[in-house]
Order: structure tokens, then C-alpha cells, then sequence
């Protein structure tokens, strides 16, 4: 039939025909809010419930960090019961008995500084090279400062056999971070030398060069695990999961607390406190000079 032909709708038929369009229209329309509604309601749950595992993970990481540690535990293989681990030349370090450390045989702290500070383990032996024991804590800046000033100095005096160089990192500034920072980085290092000694104080050495800012959270426990790969070293991760060392680094926290150092550097040269005044490898050499 030709359009010529074709019937003629009514003026009532058209009315319902375009009633009826714009009905599935608007139906069309309906479907698709509906659809959008609950896409956009899904996305929110979706972004809600990876929020809440976001602030979970933080919250389970911060207890973690700042769970209570235990007052007794182990020491790291080469590493003293006085929290110190000792450098002597190039990659090599002192060996130690396996031990076990315990708050309890801390002697409680003085109430005024003695004039003189015994550091137990620090004194003079004949025959042997001069002592030089480093009381540090790793998020603490002027140890930084004192690192960046003599650390190539000491490192060449141990190289020539003259001197052993002891450090016995503290938490004592856990406070300056939100995660005991200063705690976390010595147990790091304590399972550095009780898993791959060799490398120790190539860790040591990049503990400070990427030393966090007082105030902050510090370095995280995954950073300080690939750093030790970087270093390479071997796998730190459960020792440092565990909390390994941890009561070792609060023994020598306290111990240091109670024979009288207040803060850190605080260094010794067989056994005599250096006061920070004088040029220490000066006073380094007086000491190798006085032992022949």
C-alpha cells in the first residue's frame, strides 16, 4: 500500500500513541535511575568497607608497634647482655654465648647522675685494642651529627686494629615517634647481626642515612625488612614480626637509665666518659698511644 493510501491515525489514536511512547519512556527511565542508585549504593559500601580495612590495618599495625613488651627475652647471636654488638676490623664482629636478659637484674636507676659513669663491659684490657663503646638511638639527630662527623674516623681506626667499637643502640627516645620508632630500629639491627653479622654495619650505617624526622612514625617494620635485603642480609622479617629483640633493646634502655646516662651519644674510650668538648680521635689516640 502506498503512503498515500496508508489509513490516517485519528487525533485520538495519536494522543494514546504518544502516551504510550512516552510511558516506555519514562518506564526506560525509571529502570535506569534504579540501575544508577544502586550502582552508586554498591560503590559506597564497596569504598566504605575499604576504608574500614584501611583503618583496620593502621589500627592492628599501631597496637602491634605499641604492644607491651616482654621484661624478659634473648640476646642476638653477637650481641652482648649489655645490648651492645661490638665492630672490630672491616665486616667483623665479636662473638657472644647465647643469653637470656631480664629487667628484673636491672639495678634501679639513681636518683641524682653519679659524677662518674661506670659503663659495665667498657673497661680497659691489656693487651688488647682500645674500647670504645657508643651509647645511640637511631631516630635521635645530634647521633646522626656525631656518626656523620667521626664515623669514617672510627671505622678506619677499627680497619687498622686499633681500636673495637662497641654501640649499644637505646629506645630511649620512643617517644618522639608514634610507633617506638627508636625500640623498633635497635631490634632491627640486633636481627641483622644475629642472622648475617657481615652485614650489620652496613645496616647500622643506613639506619642513620635515612634516619626519620623526630615527631614522626619512623621508618615501618616492611621498610626495615627490604633495607635489610638491600644491605644483604638475610630475611629479617619474622624476627622482626616477633618482636625478637625487643626485650633485649628495653634491658639496655633501662641498664643504661640506671648507671646513670641521660641521653644520647654518650661515648666512652676504655671505660672514660668523653665529655663531647675535646676532638674524641685525638682523645682516641692518647688512648692507643698510652697502651704502647
Amino acid at each position: 500500500m502506498s503512503p498515500a493510501n496508508e489509513q490516517r491515525l485519528s487525533k485520538a489514536e495519536r494522543t494514546a500513541q504518544a502516551r504510550e511512547k512516552a510511558r516506555e519512556i519514562r518506564e526506560a527511565q525509571l529502570k535506569k535511575d534504579k540501575r544508577n542508585k544502586l550502582l552508586i549504593g554498591w560503590g559506597i559500601v564497596v569504598a566504605v568497607v575499604a576504608i574500614l580495612a584501611v583503618i583496620a590495618l593502621v589500627v592492628t599495625t599501631s597496637i602491634q608497634q605499641n604492644a607491651p613488651i616482654a621484661d624478659q627475652g634473648p640476646t642476638p647471636a653477637n650481641g652482648n647482655v649489655h645490648g651492645g654488638v661490638t665492630l672490630l676490623a672491616n665486616t667483623e664482629v665479636v662473638k657472644s654465648e647465647p643469653a637470656t636478659v631480664n629487667v628484673a637484674d636491672v639495678p634501679s636507676a639513681p636518683a641524682t647522675k653519679p659524677a662518674t659513669v661506670t659503663v659495665p663491659g667498657g673497661e680497659a684490657e691489656a693487651g688488647k685494642p682500645v674500647k670504645v663503646v657508643a651509647y645511640i638511638d637511631f631516630i635521635c639527630p645530634v647521633c646522626k651529627r656525631f656518626e656523620t662527623t667521626y664515623g669514617e674516623s672510627l671505622t678506619s681506626l677499627r680497619n687498622e686494629g686499633k681500636i673495637s667499637l662497641e654501640y649499644r643502640p637505646l629506645g630511649f627516645l620512643d617517644q618522639q615517634s608514634s610507633t617506638n620508632y627508636s625500640s623498633r630500629a635497635a631490634n632491627a639491627a640486633a636481627c641483622v647481626v644475629n642472622a648475617s653479622p657481615e652485614k650489620y654495619a652496613d645496616f647500622f650505617n643506613l639506619l642513620f642515612e635515612r634516619q626519620p624526622a623526630e615527631g614522626s612514625a619512623g621508618i615501618s617494620d616492611k621498610d626495615l625488612k627490604a633495607m635489610a635485603t638491600e644491605v644483604g642480609a638475610a630475611n629479617i622479617d619474622s624476627c622482626i614480626d616477633n618482636k625478637q629483640y625487643r626485650p633485649w633493646v628495653k634491658v639496655a634502655t633501662q641498664e643504661a637509665a640506671a648507671i646513670g646516662i641521660t641521653g644520647t651519644p654518650t661515648i666512652f674510650i676504655d671505660g672514660k666518659q668523653w665529655d663531647g668538648t675535646t676532638d674524641l680521635n685525638a682523645d682516641i689516640q692518647t688512648a692507643v698511644d698510652a697502651k704502647g
